[in-house]
């Protein structure tokens, strides 16, 4: 008889715990939420010193505030700017990344955007290609054309 009571006050336990874990679950569900146009963007080949920035565009498709607490890039070279103010719901807010262009060869960097938003922490990515700029146009030497000497 005490073994079954204390099976039954066991089984209470686990069941009152499970609904109030549930109950928990059904309060905190919604909340801010960030949705990107792209997660990615391309700088496609540019040249040397070019304009680095580039904008990633974003909604507030929750029901709560979102409030971006910070957005740091991968290296000194990638540097972002974010709205510091509440983004309502419906509302949509632009991240700002520079890049230094006067660095050539291949882009691959990332910026890691933390805020309030159900998924609390997101990695956008900046990929292309910078190349040194040509300041005037190579002409190709005819084979006709009279040679210096």
């Amino acid at each position: 008889m005490k073994r079954l009571s204390m099976i039954l006050a066991f089984l209470t336990i686990g069941l009152t715990a499970a609904v109030a874990q549930e109950d928990a679950k059904v309060e905190t569900a919604g909340g801010a939420e960030m949705t990107f146009e792209t997660e990615v963007i391309d700088y496609g080949t540019i040249n040397q010193n070019a304009d680095g920035v580039r904008t990633f565009k974003f909604t507030n498709t929750g029901n709560q505030p979102l409030i971006i607490s910070n957005a740091r890039g991968s290296c000194g070279c990638t540097v972002p700017t974010w709205p510091k103010k509440p983004i309502n719901p419906g509302e949509s807010g632009e991240i700002k990344v520079k890049y230094a262009t006067n660095r050539l060869g291949p882009i691959n960097k990332s910026v890691t955007v933390t805020s309030n938003a159900t998924e609390g922490t997101i990695v956008l990515r900046i990929k292309g290609n910078v190349i040194e700029k040509q300041t005037s146009p190579e002409k190709e030497a005819s084979e006709m054309a009279p040679v210096a000497q």
